[in-house]
């Protein structure tokens, strides 16, 4: 899709309102740092794309930044790719330098979002060490919480925009057009580890990962009920990450 093409659907007003808000992203002063804590299907993927726009933050997500890291081919995507080839876990201190590069880059500039990052209290710290050096902390931890059961739901039914994040749901969320993208049009996935048997599977390690980092950042935890409807959820959201640009 050129260029042109992807205007021809937004008004005059809708890309003076874009401009206007690009302004104010170059005007923030002060860094939105945040992680993002939920298990698949608790609602982040919804939340995502909106906290970009409304917080000039970039959407650091690990199994997206590897990916982008060994396409790149970054010193860090290389090392990850040698691993990777191997059949081996990419360690921690390459998951942790593929952040920093990220970190780095223009469009962090206003701050950012983790999502999937820190899984372990070793990478935690590890964070902190890296903020701490530019005289930085996380700010806020946003717990997107859904009981098991819900989550089971939402799964079966989730549609993705590979290249965007946006994330959809045949029956809560669904697009405007049956299987295709809103902004772009492109086709949507459903991904084949949205099963119920992988979910709880992966439900299972989640919780036994993510008590210790909620414990870690305890004092900057703010749990969201994301059982409400997705405008309620991200009220909740704003409330914890602080004013919009």
């Amino acid at each position: 899709m050129s260029l042109m093409e992807k205007f021809e659907n937004f008004t005059s007003a809708d890309m003076l309102e874009e401009l206007r808000r690009r302004v104010r992203c170059e005007e923030k002063k002060d860094r939105t740092m945040a992680i993002l804590v939920g298990p698949p299907g608790s609602g982040k993927g919804t939340a995502s794309p909106q906290i970009k726009q409304d917080y000039c933050v970039c959407h650091l997500a690990t199994g997206d930044m590897l990916r982008e890291a060994v396409r790149a081919g970054s010193e860090m995507g290389k090392a990850a790719k040698a691993v990777m080839e191997r059949g081996d876990l990419v360690s921690d201190e390459i998951v942790v330098g593929i952040i920093k590069e990220n970190l780095d880059k223009p469009s962090c500039k206003g701050g950012f979002i983790l999502d999937g990052f820190p899984r372990t209290l070793k990478q935690a710290a590890m964070l902190d060490e890296i903020l701490d050096g530019q005289g930085a902390k996380i700010q806020s931890v946003v717990n997107f919480h859904v009981p098991d059961e819900v989550l089971v739901e939402r799964i079966v039914g989730r549609r993705v925009h590979p290249a965007s994040g946006r994330s959809y749901h045949v029956k809560f969320a669904p697009p405007k057009v049956e299987g295709k993208d809103d902004v772009t049009g492109e086709p949507l996935v459903h991904r084949k580890d949205d099963t119920e048997e992988a979910l709880r599977n992966r439900l299972t390690q989640f919780h036994a990962q993510t008590k210790p980092i909620l414990d870690h950042y305890k004092p900057v935890v703010a749990t969201v009920d994301a059982t409400q409807a997705i405008k309620k959820v991200y009220d909740e959201v704003s409330k914890a990450l602080g004013p919009k640009v």
